[in-house]
């Protein structure tokens, strides 16, 4: 099992058992790089550990414990969750500032605890499977075993072509399910219990308790304490610095708090409509930051898209991770195994153009009939031209924006939604058919929290974002997947317990003033970071989409997937839907954000089952490498994945 996630951690890896137990990890270095070594266990051996992530504030947590009679061996952060878990049992999430995955076997009570941190940074896979429970970081581990079943999910497929992620606890395999964010979970006799320790409400202050000022100036104090925290290492840590004002500004922040050398990293592009490169270059010239660029062709993208899907374990509908997997592997190259990121700041403090999509539409419903509020969504996405072409008549269909649209508890996203969902006619007639009872949108209304009903429309898309979307797929497939995919920590000041706490209170009016998105946090970066930058309209992080499939000179597993030999085997897609849409591709007629959507998750879905699925995939002929770090080889990983826990 621990040799499937030697990516995860290629600095060493060692297992433990003991009669129904195995625990096992794969290390990447960063505190404590010669005494953190896991899997740990207490003085007494009454408890072991196996911890993937950091928790922030270990070291004031270590005095209080040390204040209570606790003795270290290490300096590790992994050794005050192990004793932090010893004084408080699974309550001791609520100490941590952190991201985290872990598994504590506590042999006295022959239990195991579980627990993944509030928003999803780290993820955490497990399965019930012949009276045990197997649980690894990636659900590639879970394989190891070849008794655990490998079969694909359709209603999680269903979920992908509606929401791009599917909806936690499912994944794509059957029998295979996610700790969702935000939860714990024990192992007790057989007997499997989960539950929340952390949830979000929304809380905005009343209007006039605090002015601008106040909040800018708390926004900006809670962050420079949260990248002073995220700086803690033995390694070197750089930035990511995309030319937005998240990332900017965390770079700032970062220069301000360390008088190391900092270096920085970025995604540029050929194409105008997705380089930011002279934004990039303006703060590099700002900050002197020691920068380097990674450049992405379309060519790039295609070739290592298979790579991507290898560590997303989930089709995508958006080549928007590939740029950022071969980002990682430029830092990882550069030396570095961490870096901090501006990550985070879109949801918590309102910077998606759906924020203002969802104002406007909502603007125009109170008179539908107005022929120039429709001017505000054509002014809003000028980078989509069916929108600057269709009719106000069509514009008026598709946003929802009668008056009894409004009383949708998922207004702000329908149209998102209504959209990828047409995907699904490329679904085959079986697939379709078994899929005809499942209503997804429906299944995510009985996920709501209890006052979701109490917030208004912005909090609520607030939360559509920040819980769902953004653990399912942008810290996942654009996040911690492809960062670890090249063994490369990404590290978010803008997910500090703290701050997201803080960005709760804080009014809407504040994050998005009339349309100006992040308005706050604009305040707050005043004269921190170039003006130009503070000022700019979000630009929408975008690559190269479904030409990267079909330009001359594209990989041959594209034809080779998208067969139509291959789609009748396969059973998912209906072939002669995909030729038209490959034809036209080829032909360049009209291609719309749809037909790109539809080409891309169509490709990476065909390739998770060539991956995963299909007989002598690629994770089998990936069990028969040679020895891996630490000196385990496949054989004894193999034993591993036998061990009941």
């Amino acid at each position: 099992m621990i040799s499937r996630l030697r990516h995860r951690g290629p600095d060493e890896a060692d297992v433990w058992t003991r009669g129904e137990a195995g625990l096992a990890h794969a290390r990447l270095s960063i505190i404590d790089v010669a005494g953190g070594h896991q899997p740990m266990c207490a003085e007494d051996g009454s408890q072991v550990i196996s911890f993937n992530g950091e928790i922030y504030n270990y070291l004031e947590l270590r005095e209080e414990l040390i204040a209570k009679g606790h003795c270290f061996k290490t300096r590790s952060d992994t050794e005050v969750l192990l004793h932090l878990y010893a004084e408080d049992g699974p309550d001791c999430v609520q100490r941590l500032n952190g991201q985290w995955a872990f598994a504590v076997w506590d042999g006295a009570q022959r239990r195991l605890f579980l627990s993944r941190d509030r928003l999803g940074v780290r993820p955490l896979f497990y399965c019930e499977h012949q009276g045990s429970l197997r649980f690894a970081s990636e659900v590639k581990a879970l394989f190891a075993d070849p008794t655990v079943p490998r079969q694909l999910d359709l209603q999680a497929l269903a979920d992908v072509f509606t929401f791009w992620f599917p909806l936690a606890p499912k994944t794509m395999f059957q029998k295979i399910r996610e700790l969702p964010p935000g939860h714990s979970l024990t192992w007790d006799d057989g007997k499997l219990r989960i539950w929340p320790h952390w949830s979000l409400e929304y809380a905005p202050d009343e209007p006039g308790k605090r002015d601008e000022r106040d909040y800018a100036q708390e926004l900006w104090e809670l962050l420079v304490d949260a990248v002073r925290l995220r700086l803690r290492a033995d390694v070197p840590v750089g930035t990511y610095l995309s030319g937005g004002l998240d990332s900017s500004l965390i770079t700032a922040i970062v220069r301000k708090c360390s008088n190391a050398h900092l270096r920085s990293f970025s995604v540029t592009f050929d194409e105008a409509e997705f380089d930011e490169s002279h934004y990039q270059d303006e703060v590099v010239r700002a900050l002197g930051t020691d920068h380097q660029k990674a450049h992405c062709t379309a060519t790039d993208i295609a070739r290592s898209f298979p790579d991507v899907i290898w560590h997303t374990e989930k089709p995508v509908l958006r080549t928007a991770p590939t740029p950022l997997f071969l980002l990682s592997r430029l830092v990882r190259d550069s030396g570095f195994k961490v870096v901090l990121t501006g990550e985070g700041a879109d949801e918590i403090l309102g910077g998606y153009d759906i924020f203002k999509e969802a104002k406007i539409r909502a603007f125009w419903a109170s008179q539908p009939e107005s022929r120039w509020r429709s001017l505000l969504l054509r002014r809003l996405y000028p980078y989509l031209p069916k929108v600057q072409q269709q009719s106000e008549a069509f514009l008026r269909a598709f946003f929802r924006v009668k008056p009894e649209h409004l009383s949708s508890p998922f207004f702000s996203h329908l149209p998102r939604w209504e959209m990828t969902s047409k995907l699904k006619l490329f679904f085959s007639d079986a697939v379709a058919a078994e899929l005809d009872a499942y209503q997804p949108i429906e299944e995510m209304a009985r996920s709501l929290p209890a006052h979701y009903n109490e917030w208004n429309r912005f909090c609520q898309a607030q939360y559509l974002e920040t819980m769902h979307l953004f653990p399912g797929y942008i810290l996942s497939s654009q996040g911690d997947r492809v960062a670890m995919g090249n063994s490369v920590e990404v590290r978010l000041p803008f997910l500090d317990p703290r701050v997201v706490a803080f960005a709760a209170r804080i009014p809407p009016r504040l994050k998005m003033k009339v349309l100006t998105e992040k308005y706050i946090l604009k305040c707050c970066a005043a004269g921190v970071v170039p003006e130009s930058v503070r000022t700019r309209h979000k630009q929408p992080y975008r690559a190269p989409q479904g030409n990267c499939f079909v330009q001359a000179g594209a990989p041959e597993y594209v034809g080779e997937l998208l067969s139509p030999e291959r789609l009748r085997q396969d059973g998912i897609f209906c072939p002669d839907a995909v030729g038209k849409l490959r034809q036209k591709f080829q032909a360049g007629r009209g291609i719309s954000v749809q037909d790109n959507m539809a080409l891309v998750g169509i490709v990476s879905s065909q390739l998770l089952i060539d991956q995963y699925l299909r007989p002598f995939s690629r994770l089998d002929v990936h069990l028969r490498k040679q020895p891996e770090p630490g000196g385990l080889d496949g054989n004894y990983c193999r034993g591993v994945a036998a061990v009941r826990s």
